[in-house]
């Protein structure tokens, strides 16, 4: 099995991949490799789509690397597991609004919005460890608790249309989306490969799981 980690110079990716290797390594399912080749995508058994920054830089790096969008939704169209992680799962929804109007993959429904807490002492970026609400229950969610700690780094949230593609939110200053997930692909908004146990467990989970 390939789990491929795509690689669009959308951030470190160090943490993310030695995270997926500890537990690929544990599991000893296969190998995890970090990519931005078309065929790469193509050919894996999962991909994980990282992604730090705005959502329209994010977008603009993954669209000038010839045939890696196309590459990423024929990954998808095939069922096999997916996994966006923080503005990786944004791209997921239909649009987001940071600098601007920019589309989406439109696999989930809904908008990436920037967040606007109740309590206006509370700072954006929302940074640091957040407890998780968790929403419906997901295979890749297997023994993850209510009040797990997971870390966060993010200004906009993704707005989900339909609450049954809504795994977790966490609270700040309101529901905040932590997690969705849609047939064979999920997104955190949280990054797993930092949030230490928590994490870990989420990410075997993912390199399990067969929808």
């Amino acid at each position: 099995m390939t789990t491929v980690i795509i690689d669009y110079n959308s951030g470190n990716l160090r943490s993310a991949e030695k995270s997926f290797q500890l537990m690929s390594e544990e599991l000893n399912v296969g190998q995890v490799k970090v990519s931005n080749k078309p065929e790469d995508v193509v050919n894996a058994d999962r991909v994980v789509l990282p992604g730090v920054g705005a959502f329209a830089d994010c977008k603009h790096e993954l669209s000038s690397i010839m045939g890696l969008y196309e590459a990423i939704e024929a990954h998808v169209k095939t069922g096999k597991p997916f996994m966006g992680i923080c503005v990786g799962m944004q791209m997921m929804a239909t649009c987001g609004h940071e600098h601007g109007y920019h589309e989406g993959f439109n696999w989930i429904h809904g908008d990436v919005k920037i967040m606007e807490p109740n309590d206006k002492n509370l700072k954006i970026p929302h940074m640091g460890w957040n407890n998780l609400n968790i929403l419906n229950s997901h295979p890749v969610f297997d023994n993850i608790n209510e009040n797990d700690h997971v870390y966060f780094v993010h200004s906009y949230h993704f707005e989900v249309e339909n609450n049954n593609n809504l795994l977790a939110s966490v609270d700040y200053g309101g529901k905040v989306t932590a997690a969705v997930a849609h047939e064979n692909i999920i997104g955190t908004q949280f990054h797993p490969e930092k949030s230490q146990s928590v994490g870990l467990q989420i990410i075997k989970n993912f390199l399990q799981w067969n929808p």
